[in-house]
């Protein structure tokens, strides 16, 4: 089920490059971390990668609708600290294909703001505590979420992005212990700051 949503996903934004001169596009890699509310644990200390392609169409001289479709790496990582009496060791590594779909508006020549939804695909995960497999509680295979961020132009092609990327439904299947209060249900939910530099080709 996840290959054949992402060799539509996949076909869609290959053919929405070839509708019109109109549209922009490019490549863009960069660092995450991440954390999940309602895993007992806190900080955004789980490292990952955010890694794909991007394509705009510009809807006005203020601003433009933009679709990327990436690879992104989510989770929760706890390590142990002995002065604070924590011992555990802990970690969670979710790794989704994104498809974010944005609106951003484009404040000056410099600074432009985004906000949208990023449709996310589960496409492997692994979860350890204290070095032992968890294989209960089983994750989600689709999540939506809710993406803003503020983009800094470099040059013609080059602009560095920060933006907060945070689910809005649980990433588990079943509600576990400590689990969260969000919108409309309790879970983990999974967020996550990313860093990108964006280039133009």
């Amino acid at each position: 089920m996840i290959k054949k949503y992402f060799l539509i996903i996949l076909a869609l934004f290959l053919s929405f490059q070839g509708i019109s001169q109109k549209f922009n596009g490019g490549v863009m890699i960069g660092l995450v971390g991440s954390q999940v509310a309602g895993d007992q644990y806190g900080g955004f200390n789980k490292a990952g990668i955010n890694a794909g392609g991007w394509i705009s169409l510009p809807v006005s001289p203020k601003s433009e609708l933009m679709m990327e479709l990436a690879y992104v790496q989510k989770g929760s990582r706890e390590n142990p600290d002995q002065e604070q009496e924590k011992y555990d060791t802990y970690i969670m590594r979710l790794g989704y294909v994104e498809l974010p779909v944005l609106y951003r508006y484009i404040y000056s020549p410099r600074f432009e703001f985004e906000t949208g939804l990023g449709f996310n695909f589960l496409i492997h995960h692994d979860e350890t505590f204290n070095g032992y497999v968890v294989d209960e509680n089983q994750f989600k295979a689709t999540n939506l979420c809710f993406i803003a961020g503020i983009a800094v132009n470099i040059n013609e092609r080059l602009k560095i992005n920060f933006r907060t990327d945070n689910s809005l439904f649980s990433i588990r299947k079943d509600r576990v212990s400590g689990d969260v209060w969000r919108f409309w249900g309790y879970g983990q939910f999974s967020d996550a700051l990313v860093f990108s530099a964006y280039y133009k080709l």
